[in-house]
Parts: C-alpha cells; sequence; structure tokens
C-alpha cells in the first residue's frame, strides 16, 4: 500500500476541486467542468494509490472496478470505493475531452457544450468523489 501516492493523489483532487470551486463562482461553467473532472479523477487515482504505483488514464473509475472485482479492498471500503469509481466514470474520458476540445461532430465549442446546470451536476460529483476519497484515505480502514 502507498501511502504517499494516495496522499499526492488526494492534495491533487483537491486543488483541482478548489478552482472547480472557484470556476463555479466566477461562472466559468467549461471550466469547472474541467476541474471537476480532474478532481474525480485523482480522488479515484488517490485510492488506486493505496494498492500501489497508479499508471496514467483518463479512466481510473474502471481500474477501481476492476480492483473491486478481484477483491483488493477490504469489504468495509468497498461501498466507498465503488461509488468514487462511479463519479469518475461518470466524469471519465468523454467529459475530459469534451471540457478541452468541445465536440467536434456538432462543430461545437466546450464553451457551448457547459452551462451552469452541468458544471453544478459535475461539481457535486466532484465534490462527492473527493469526500469520499479522503474519508477513505485518512480515516477509513485499509485495502
Amino acid at each position: 500500500m502507498s501511502n504517499e501516492e494516495a496522499s499526492y493523489r488526494l492534495r491533487l483532487a483537491e486543488g483541482f476541486l478548489g478552482e472547480a470551486r472557484h470556476n463555479r463562482q466566477y461562472q466559468l461553467w467549461r471550466s469547472c467542468v474541467d476541474n471537476s473532472q480532474l478532481a474525480a479523477e485523482h480522488a479515484a487515482k488517490a485510492i488506486l494509490g493505496l494498492l500501489g504505483p497508479v499508471g496514467r488514464t483518463h479512466d481510473p473509475g474502471a481500474a477501481l472496478l476492476d480492483a473491486l472485482d478481484k477483491q483488493r479492498f477490504a469489504e468495509e471500503i468497498e461501498d466507498l470505493v465503488r461509488r468514487i469509481a462511479q463519479c469518475a466514470r461518470t466524469l471519465g474520458p468523454q467529459i475530459h475531452v469534451q471540457s478541452d476540445y468541445g465536440d467536434e461532430a456538432t462543430r461545437r465549442t466546450p464553451w457551448e457544450l457547459f452551462d451552469q446546470a452541468s458544471a453544478a451536476q459535475a461539481l457535486a460529483l466532484a465534490e462527492e468523489a473527493v469526500a469520499l476519497a479522503k474519508q477513505v484515505i485518512e480515516g477509513g480502514p485499509r485495502p
């Protein structure tokens, strides 16, 4: 188990979450979604960090679900880990690409894709993922 890796990833998640909150305050919807996506991604990577080194991916939720299938986590935290994985999957690679590149098929820019409602939804998922990751890493039982 790598507490150093997990702590580093959690700090990244908290930093991006802080930026997402700031973006919401200033009505920067695309940036709020982008930073929320990164916060949820790093929250999931923080949990993966408990198992060892974390590879480069924008879909760590899939890796968490795989680790759950292989029973790599203590039963007491499986539900928390599963929910973090769900948040990360919802804000996964598609959102990452859309928040940076838009929708090339419809020629819609990222600023046209995301509004206040989508930013609020993304931020809520990021808030949940980071809070759960913090609970697992700082207070919960270990894998």
